[in-house]
């Protein structure tokens, strides 16, 4: 277990001083996302009270696409000069390649969040900053990095990866988008915890469907 754990951190690590140095998919995904915020706030003039049930809305639009970008670069900066093909000829299982790549995935749109998270709070006038919230976000960008990154492994080997990793990702992720909204409304709108727990369960649920998919079936995906 001590290996296996050691094994993923050489990935993780492997990706995040990748980044350092060219702080390609970090840079683009940050500009996106502050964009995003300021063009949300002037594209919607209404008063404070009128824009705060958009709030929740508005906060996963923009992890979810922000998300997206960085996993387009993802799988793709592993096929360029076949890389991959190191990292298959690596003495450990190819889980492996799976958890270290979404966890990667996951630490790149975390780290956005902890910038988009103040910014929207100041601008939209919503109290983000809470433990819930947190919380959610935290489930809700696992589990969206897990299936994006099963899917972008499907996606790296097409001409067409910029249009296929969307187009199968965005339906798939729904019900994780869809659950995240209503728990982080719920919560923003002090809500009781019965009411959108189940909500909260369908996020729970879906980051272990695809993260278990996805280390089973990353050795398919590699070698097909």
């Amino acid at each position: 277990m001590g290996l296996y754990i050691r094994q993923v951190s050489a990935i993780i690590r492997k990706d995040i001083l990748v980044e350092l140095r060219t702080r390609e998919s970090s840079t683009a995904m940050l500009v996106f996302a502050i964009m995003a915020i300021v063009l949300f706030n002037f594209a919607l003039r209404l008063s404070t009270d009128s824009l705060k049930p958009l709030v929740p809305g508005l906060l996963w639009i923009v992890l979810v696409f922000t998300g997206t970008l960085g996993l387009g670069h993802s799988m793709y900066n592993e096929q360029v000069n076949q890389c991959i093909e190191g990292l298959l000829l690596a003495p450990c299982d190819r889980s492996v390649i799976f958890l270290g790549k979404a966890i990667s995935n996951a630490l790149y749109t975390l780290f956005i969040a902890v910038i988009v998270l103040p910014v929207m709070a100041i601008l939209f006038d919503e109290s983000l900053l809470q433990p819930g919230v947190l919380v959610t976000v935290v489930v809700g960008v696992i589990g969206y990095s897990g299936a994006g990154t099963l899917i972008a492994t499907m996606a790296a080997s097409t001409r067409a990866r910029e249009i296929f990793l969307p187009i199968l990702l965005f339906p798939l992720a729904i019900p994780l988008v869809a659950s995240a909204v209503i728990v982080t409304s719920g919560i923003l709108d002090t809500q009781l915890l019965g009411e959108y727990a189940p909500w909260f369960g369908v996020m729970v649920a879906f980051a272990i469907i695809f993260w278990t998919a996805g280390s089973l079936l990353i050795e398919f995906l590699l070698e097909g």
